[in-house]
This record gives structure tokens, sequence and C-alpha cells, in this order.
């Protein structure tokens, strides 16, 4: 959607709202928040995956700030709360704005949090992959900071329309920066939408480096069974070694078991969601390569977590992704766009590290060295706090 349409749109829309929203406003002025808070953030739900790490990560290096959380989306399943400190701030609306049926309590609470933050000190509002948090934007004071975490395209057609409500726009990868900017340039906009772009890396702890022998390829795919993720690729791929007799082991993490009927694949390990980080980490640890067959991608967190073990990622060249794994360097890229063609690719590059173990290893450790240099924890907090803690 282009600039003009998308704000044309959303004007619009505000006006069948507005007695709902004032409704809020006023609901807010009577009952304002029994502690006041200046820093407000936006999060979906802390259900578990990649954003929802980042946005604890943001809370951790926050916390003495004493940030407002606000949830907005029904979860799935919750499993990320424990990154969360035990006593964090959580104002969990979902209940109450996320139902179709009477979305009109959305439009009411949008007036509500706006009132709140508008009579706040020197407020900041974070969005962190919150659709919640873009529909409270046209409702506050222009004086109030508001800042945006992006880690995918896809929310571009919808967010273009509200670049006037947005101080900052925060890009966890290079590549989303430059399709922000090109968007921007098809639109014809000013300089100034270009100054309010930054990007800054997601961050991760780096483990002691272990070399690992198995005495087969040990793959492993870290992820959520949705549609994007394309996990039935996966599988094919796992089936087709099977079938080949190739020495390969495949283990599943995740709720995939909506795309994987398990009892076609006897061959393969299941983990379901792990909460269990130590778990999780002896997975990461005891694996050789992480696959991922994504039709779109930022850069996941399972990547990142991935090279900083020294292990290779293999993943189809989507997005972000190949700004960080270099094919045959650091890791192994799928290039093929048919599925068909992807499941052959990703077999053929995973017999190359079956038949040359050293070459796994030398690009697991590259990845290591490319992980060292870029997401390391202090430089993360540094630039979050030089955005939100002032």
């Amino acid at each position: 959607m282009k600039y003009t349409q998308a704000v044309r749109k959303l004007r619009l829309e505000r006006i069948g709202m507005f007695p709902f929203v004032l409704l809020g406003k006023w609901w807010g002025r009577l009952f304002p928040l029994q502690e006041p808070a200046s820093l407000f953030l936006f999060f979906p739900s802390l259900d578990i995956g990649g954003s929802t790490k980042v946005n604890a990560d943001i809370v951790e290096c926050l916390t003495d700030r004493r940030p407002l959380i606000i949830l907005s989306k029904q979860p799935r399943n919750s499993g990320f709360r424990s990154l969360f400190p035990e006593k964090a701030r959580i104002l969990d609306l979902h209940r109450k704005i996320d139902h179709k049926w009477y979305h009109f309590m959305n439009f009411f609470y949008r007036g509500v949090l706006a009132e709140w933050i508008n009579r706040s000190e020197d407020p900041i509002v974070f969005g962190g992959e919150a659709l919640f948090f873009y529909k409270v934007l046209p409702h506050l004071k222009r004086s109030v900071t508001r800042i945006e975490l992006c880690h995918l395209d896809t929310w571009l057609p919808y967010s273009i329309g509200l670049i006037d409500e947005i101080t900052v726009r925060v890009c966890s990868t290079l590549k989303l920066k430059e399709a922000i900017a090109a968007q921007y340039r098809d639109n014809g906009l000013e300089e100034k939408y270009y100054e309010r772009l930054h990007f800054i890396e997601n961050r991760i702890e780096i483990p002691p480096y272990e070399e690992v022998h198995n005495p087969r390829l040990e793959v492993v795919f870290i992820g959520r069974g949705s549609p994007q993720k394309r996990v039935h690729l996966v599988a094919a791929i796992a089936a087709k070694m099977e079938e080949e007799g190739l020495p390969a082991h495949f283990s599943f993490v995740g709720d995939v078991e909506k795309v994987i009927d398990r009892r076609q694949f006897p061959f393969c390990t299941f983990y379901g969601n792990v909460n269990d980080d130590a778990l999780l980490q002896r997975i990461y640890r005891q694996s050789d390569v992480l696959i991922l067959t994504s039709a779109y991608e930022g850069l996941p967190l399972v990547v990142m977590n991935m090279m900083a073990y020294g292990r290779v990622v293999l993943s189809t060249a989507v997005n972000g992704i190949p700004n960080y794994i270099g094919h045959r360097r650091n890791g192994l890229l799928i290039y093929a766009s048919r599925e068909e063609a992807i499941v052959a690719e990703g077999v053929e590059l995973l017999r190359s590290l079956i038949d040359d173990p050293a070459a796994k290893t030398a690009m697991g450790k590259e990845s290591r060295e490319v992980a060292l240099q870029k997401f390391g924890g202090e430089l993360f907090c540094r630039e979050y706090r030089r955005l939100l803690a002032r």
C-alpha cells in the first residue's frame, strides 16, 4: 500500500472509533495508574519465539526503569514467561481487547492507555512486534517519544501509514533497514524519515566452544510450526535422506505436530516445545546442523545461537540470512525457490557435510567468529538504554 493511501485509510478508521476512544480517555483520567510509569513496552504475548526472547532481553537491560509491559494478544503457551523478571510490571489486556465480538473494547482501551501515557512525565512508548502499539500511536500527544522495533518486512505495508507517528524505527537486520529505505524511495518521502531508521543487532549469550563428534550427522529444526517456516520441507528432506540410507538423524523442537504426523517419521526425534533452557542448550551443543526452510526470515535467534555454538546453519537464502551466513564459508544456503528443488538441494548440501567432516568443523568455527563479533550483549544493552533509558 502506498503512503498516501495508508494515511487516508487510517484517518477514516479513526472517525468511527472516536466515541469509544474518547470514553476510554475519560476513564483513564478518572482511574489513573496506581504506580506511575514513564516507559511503556507494548508486546503481543510471552509466547515462545525469537521476538519474545528479544523483548525479554530489552526488559533485562531496563529493569531499573520499572517499565510497564502491556500484553495484547491471546497467548498460545506463554512459554517464555520465565525469561522476564518475576516482579515485572505486566498489564495483560488480551482478554479485554483481543476479541472480534466486542472489538469496541479495543478502541476503549486505546483511549485509556493514551490517557495514562499522555499524563506521564516524559513518557517513552516502545513496540516490540505488537499490533496494538500501532493502534495506540495516533491518540498520543506529539511530545511522546515512540520507538518501533522491526524484525520482518511483513509489517511494512501496514506501518507505512503510521511513520509520521513514529519517532525512531529500530531494525534488527540491515536487510530490513534497506527494505524500509527502498519503500520510502518508492513513495518519494522526505529525508527526515530516513534519519529515523536505526539498526541494532539482537544479542545472545556466547557459550564456551566444544567440538562435537557424532557418529551420524545430527540435524535439528528449532522453531514454530507456522506456514512461514515450511517445516514440511524439513520433514521431506529427512525422509529422503532416510530413504537413501544416509547417516543422518533429524530432531524437531517446537509445535510441529500440526504440520508433521510423527507416526510417519519414527526415525526422527520430536521434543515439542522446550521450556527447559538447559535441555535446549544441550540440543544446540549436541547438534551438527541447524536447518531452516523458511519462506521469509529476519535473523532468527536460533540462527544466532547455532552460530555461537560453532555449528553449521543450513537455510534458504531469504531476507537477512545471507548477510550473516556465507555459502560454504560459515554455513550453507539453499537458493532454490520451488519446494521440490529446495528438498533436493537440502539433501545434497547435507550429503556434502557427511562426506567432508573437516569442512563442517571449519564452517562452524567461522560462524562462531561472526557471532563473537556481532552478537555480544554489552553493545545491545548500551544501544537500547540510549533510546529508552534517558
